[in-house]
């Protein structure tokens, strides 16, 4: 799951994001900036855990622009799960708080990154910790309604409301399925099919992940908990 989230993450989501215009949230491999520009943007935040992350929304604001070589760094696939909650708790919390941090002057920033750049930052940045946090709520719902039917869901879900989320649920979820088998194929890992098709499974592992950002949020905010690789 990790190989296919890597592989979907470098072929797909990031060559999509340059192509749209939007801010690239970085990530720590094999990247190249030169120093003036480093120094230029006001060198990186020590205080967050993903200063990659937040490096790559600075150069958006100064409008520069991030491209996405054609070339392959190997990386060790995390295949441990409470090493990768630790690793991925940590990703989910330095994205909060770029989200966050980058919110303190909403206007500016929309001024700076434009109506585009400003709607992925906050879908992309933002809304990935937060949906995913809020998934197993989403999920518990369901399960009442099933189970019990309870009729204050009815309430909380009007017909427009359930028809888009409806909606989202099977085109949704279908999509980023076949993203993965697309990936798989991509990369060179067919043996993977069978566990993009699993990929919902992984879901539940990031919504843990999640909640424990959300903790260390408000008790450890820069606090650097360390992957074990090798």
């Amino acid at each position: 799951w990790f190989t296919i989230e890597y592989g979907m993450w470098f072929t797909l989501l990031l060559p999509g994001l340059m192509k749209l215009g939007a801010p690239v949230p970085l990530g720590g491999t094999s990247l190249h900036i030169r120093r003036s520009v480093i120094e230029e943007v006001g060198r990186w935040d020590a205080f967050n855990v993903t200063e990659d992350a937040d490096l790559g929304i600075r150069l958006a604001r100064f409008g520069y622009r991030v491209l996405v070589l054609d070339s392959v760094t190997k990386e060790e696939a995390n295949s441990d799960f409470v090493n990768w909650v630790r690793q991925r708790s940590r990703w989910y919390k330095g994205y909060i708080q770029t989200w966050l941090v980058h919110l303190r002057r909403p206007r500016r920033l929309y001024k700076e990154l434009g109506g585009a750049g400003f709607l992925g930052f906050n879908l992309f940045v933002g809304g990935t910790p937060l949906l995913t946090l809020l998934n197993p709520l989403v999920w518990v719902l369901t399960l009442l309604w099933f189970v019990a039917e309870p009729q204050v869901i009815p309430s909380m879900f009007p017909g427009w409301v359930l028809l888009m989320a409806l909606t989202c649920w099977v085109i949704g979820n279908a999509a980023f399925m076949y993203a993965g088998i697309i990936t798989v194929d991509v990369i060179g890992h067919t043996n993977l099919v069978s566990a993009a098709l699993l990929i919902p499974i992984y879901w539940i592992m990031m919504s843990v992940a999640a909640a424990k950002a959300f903790w260390q949020l408000i008790i450890a905010p820069s606090f650097w908990e360390k992957t074990v690789h090798g």
